[in-house]
């Protein structure tokens, strides 16, 4: 959020770029191989409140093998109230369970029950109540709480130690602005949720939220029991709730998961375990891992990569290997944003006059197939999204103008000015789209300061907003948590993100926080025509540099059957996927 997100979204520019803030739980998804450059459409909100388990079997799926899943970016955490990066969120989805979850039915997502139903709401809408379903399990058999959902929650608002969670909770429940947890004195008490019996889970608002039940599809909502929180050290091995477990872990190199045998498939109208166990490897080049999936000898036949193809393979995605592609909707922006409390907005211009469009799309790897340009914030995928005339240098297209930016900088007496960013130098890939800039803006009269860290590192270093850059820092892309500009201007743009961790330019401007609360507290289908002109003043701040919207697009290899999309993350719908044989 998602600083989905960040999110691994798309192959080399995942690398090049860093990763997309959380995920899209209402996007339209295509479920079979298509060219991939058809226009981004608009998303829509269903849900099935009846829905029951077990999920809907998938045509022709089978029971049994190791699925081997590549990608060059790597999760930085699987604490689930830590979660907020696309592929965490996917792969966490094998893992926990939550109140309420999202299915994926004819490419489109639907929000159904899981742990809980999906909740009512009071006259007043500022309360709603959430029924258990009874029974459901933990890996190790014991029963799951009702108070560990509530604990989980209360987890969430540590911000201290889980800074890259979502933070909605925090504007939305109450007393949220002020509750710091349940690790300080008097933590226990927590004004915004409480139980009633055993099975009641109820949470108090300070203002209207419906899109509250699509929010708790979060892991940060999956429950912890209190007794077994290891605080930091639970990121390397969180207790499993859903049809997966760890299995073993080397964090930033493989996750292998096994099958959680006490997850009952009668109780989860969402997902399946067809596959025997999942194993993870990050790290490695992903032009390299793609095409080995493609020839798909020995047992990469039954593996996938899950970051978008490679330009240099379109040609045989789209030829003889077409079947091999797997397409569908990602509604997500990528942008390589600026510190405006460290830039100065003359500079900020001149950055923008300078930079590299076209040089970036091609070095980035990126084709029609993955990406769609992008001259505003919110994607097309997102209802009230306008395609306003693009702010001045800032349309998502050309070579750069280093004569007009070097003017600007003279001008503003800002020659020499530096500019500094943190890129990850193990990849090729991620070395030549970080030069290409650099390029640029040397030509434009700016001094560069490219930071070379690990792809391990890179995900720490980008979401450290002290950190000694004054571009680039994360989330570098974002998707949409539901249809709505509610899950874009408000989450990225006002005061409050910052803190958050989830600000595109860094600022703290009051009479902005104003702006966007007036719209946001508008009637959803009042407000979603006002969202686009508030992007567009986003924008004209020179907040952040735009680059493209994603498309999904990855390469699976002969041995695998069911994949699809997942929109709620412009991923793989892992918990479909079976083995052929």
């Amino acid at each position: 959020m998602a600083r989905r997100y960040k999110a691994a979204v798309a192959a080399t520019a995942v690398v090049a770029l860093g990763l997309t803030g959380c995920g899209s739980p209402s996007s339209n998804n295509g479920n079979k191989p298509d060219s991939g450059n058809g226009a981004i459409t608009t998303q829509t909100s269903s849900i099935d409140a009846a829905a029951k388990g077990p999920a809907a079997a998938v045509p022709g799926a089978k029971n049994g093998g190791v699925l081997t899943v590549y990608s060059a970016s790597t999760p930085n955490t699987f604490d689930p109230t830590d979660t907020y990066y696309s592929d965490s969120l996917a792969i966490g989805r094998l893992l926990y369970r939550t109140p309420t979850q999202f299915v994926v039915r004819d490419g489109k997502s639907v929000l159904v029950p899981d742990l809980t139903d999906v909740g009512s709401v009071s006259d007043d809408k500022l309360t709603w109540t959430f029924k258990m379903q009874p029974g459901i399990k933990y890996q190790d058999g014991s029963e799951i709480k009702v108070e560990d959902l509530a604990y989980a929650i209360k987890r969430s608002f540590a911000r201290d130690l889980y800074p890259n969670g979502p933070a909605y909770q925090m504007q939305y429940f109450k007393g949220g602005d002020t509750y710091k947890g349940p690790y300080v004195a008097g933590g226990d008490k927590f004004d915004g949720v409480e139980t009633q019996g055993t099975d009641t889970l109820v949470i108090h608002l300070t203002r209207a939220f419906a899109d509250l039940p699509f929010f708790m599809t979060f892991p940060l909502f999956s429950p912890i029991p209190q007794a077994k929180d290891t605080k930091a050290d639970y990121k390397n091995k969180p207790i499993s709730s859903g049809p997966y477990e760890f299995d073993t872990y080397t964090p930033g190199v493989e996750l292998k998961l096994k099958k959680n045998p006490n997850w009952d498939a009668n109780t989860d109208a969402a997902r399946h375990n067809y596959v025997d166990g999942y194993d993870f490897k990050w790290g490695g080049e992903d032009v390299k891992t793609q095409q080995q999936v493609l020839n798909s000898n020995g047992p990469d036949a039954s593996a996938l990569n899950y970051a978008d193809v490679d330009s240099t393979l379109v040609p045989q995605v789209t030829g003889d290997k077409k079947a091999q592609l797997v397409s569908g909707e990602s509604p997500c922006t990528y942008v390589w944003q600026m510190d405006t409390t460290k830039i100065p907005l003359e500079v900020r211009k001149a950055i923008a006059k300078a930079w590299p469009y076209d040089q970036t799309w091609k070095a980035a790897g990126v084709s029609d197939l993955i990406g769609q340009k992008a001259s505003t914030f919110m994607p097309p995928g997102v209802p009230g999204y306008q395609a306003y005339p693009a702010v001045t240098d800032l349309s998502g297209t050309g070579t750069g103008d280093a004569a007009g930016a070097k003017a600007l900088l003279e001008a503003a007496g800002k020659t020499g000015f530096e500019v500094s960013w943190y890129y990850d130098n193990t990849k090729p890939i991620s070395q030549q789209v970080s030069q290409v800039r650099a390029d640029a803006l040397t030509a434009a009269g700016f001094k560069v300061k490219a930071i070379g860290v690990t792809t391990a590192d890179l995900r720490t270093k980008i979401s450290d907003y002290s950190a000694p850059v004054n571009m680039a820092q994360g989330p570098r892309g974002w998707c949409s948590d539901w249809p709505s500009g509610g899950s874009w201007l408000p989450v990225m743009f006002q005061s409050h993100s910052v803190a958050d961790q989830t600000s595109w330019g860094m600022q703290q401007d009051k009479t902005v926080d104003a702006q966007i609360d007036a719209v946001a507290n508008m009637p959803a289908d009042q407000a979603v025509s006002k969202w686009a002109g508030l992007d567009q003043a986003m924008m004209e701040k020179y907040l952040a540099i735009p680059f493209y919207y994603t498309k999904m697009g990855i390469v699976v290899g002969t041995n695998v059957g069911g994949a699809q999309g997942d929109p709620g993350a412009g991923m793989p719908a892992f918990y479909d996927i079976y083995l052929k044989s």
